[in-house]
């Protein structure tokens, strides 16, 4: 198997349906043998999670115990909780409630107290809870907030434009993080089907890029793969993209300054999922202090362009590129676009 197979070898390209990986950079895959995972599954999912999702969840889990015990304390019957009359409320679960949630978060019962060893014991089982709780759930917060990752925003579709007299695949990717990023390399490869009929099979092809690493990352960039007679895309159609049902994969690491670590990003672009007959529209906006500004909200605006502009080959595909062109695309840009 060549080398562009990403590592992953002939059993797998010839196994695999649909893309590989998910609009989110996930991998389309899934492992047996290696038991449930389930706690592992459950702390990498709280770290991914957006912080409203997260507080969510928290808040939620703690009303929900904290509710099965008020049920378990209102099951003992009148008796088990005493002073609740104090707390100035007529529903008797919302007493208990209130009290569950008193002991569950370790400020006490106020003037409510429990009557009975059965309903002591649901108090010490529920404060050891809480307090357990309290922990898993600072250890979840620190871990949040300590975790490097890069904050980095995909155009939701990729772009067959033109480029150059020519055309190139462009998509655009922006980091929305406060802190720095900074040299950045991407990598893009190409997974379609190849042969006729029964003959197709899966192959991979590494895209050469206009550049494809920058020094700065401080706004957005718009990653080109010039499509020329070298290119595996050369002469292709929307058509044809279909019917090799092709899958471009992205590969973005990077330095994250605050935290001075290496990050990685990813995505995928099907082929339903690229544009043709359009370009990416312009990005910056004028600011009256002269800074350089860009709006994130227009990382995923077009222009639409007259039929047929890139949607069938340019004569630039089928002729071999001129010293002036080499020269243009080995040149190294810092890039803010």
């Amino acid at each position: 198997m060549a080398e562009t197979d990403l590592g992953l070898g002939r059993v797998v390209l010839e196994r695999v349906r649909g893309r590989f990986l998910n609009k989110d950079g996930t991998p389309n895959s899934r492992k047996y043998g290696a038991g449930s995972l389930a706690w592992q599954r459950v702390y990498l999912r709280s770290l991914a999670i957006t912080w409203p999702a997260f507080i969510a969840w928290i808040f939620g889990l703690a009303l929900l115990i904290a509710g099965a015990f008020a049920i378990g304390y209102r099951s003992l019957g009148p008796g088990a909780l005493d002073g609740t009359a104090h707390l100035g409320v007529n529903d008797p679960f919302f007493a208990a409630l209130v009290y569950s949630v008193g002991i569950l978060s370790g400020i006490g019962g106020g003037p409510v107290v429990a009557v009975g060893s059965t309903a002591e014991w649901l108090s010490i089982i529920e404060a050891i809870g809480g307090l357990v709780g309290l922990i898993v759930a600072a250890g979840l917060t620190l871990a949040r907030l300590s975790r490097p990752r890069a904050r980095l925003r995909f155009s939701q579709r990729a772009v067959i434009a033109p480029y150059r007299g020519g055309r190139g695949l462009m998509f655009r990717v922006a980091n929305t993080d406060a802190g720095e990023v900074s040299d950045a390399e991407v990598r893009v490869s190409l997974s379609w089907y190849e042969g006729t009929g029964s003959a197709k099979t899966r192959k991979f092809h590494p895209l050469a890029l206009e550049r494809n690493r920058i020094d700065l990352f401080s706004l957005h960039w718009t990653v080109v793969h010039p499509i020329d007679p070298h290119s595996p895309l050369a002469g292709v159609t929307p058509e044809l993209l279909r019917e090799g049902r092709a899958e471009f994969l992205v590969l973005i690491n990077l330095h994250e300054e605050t935290f001075s670590t290496r990050v990685t990003g990813r995505t995928s672009y099907l082929f339903d999922e690229v544009s043709w007959d359009a370009k990416f529209a312009d990005m910056f906006v004028d600011s009256p202090d002269g800074i350089l500004t860009i709006d994130l909200h227009r990382l995923d605006r077009m222009d639409r362009l007259a039929e047929g502009s890139t949607s069938r080959p340019a004569e630039l595909e089928s002729a071999p590129r001129g010293p002036a062109l080499v020269q243009a695309e080995s040149q190294v840009q810092t890039g803010y676009g």
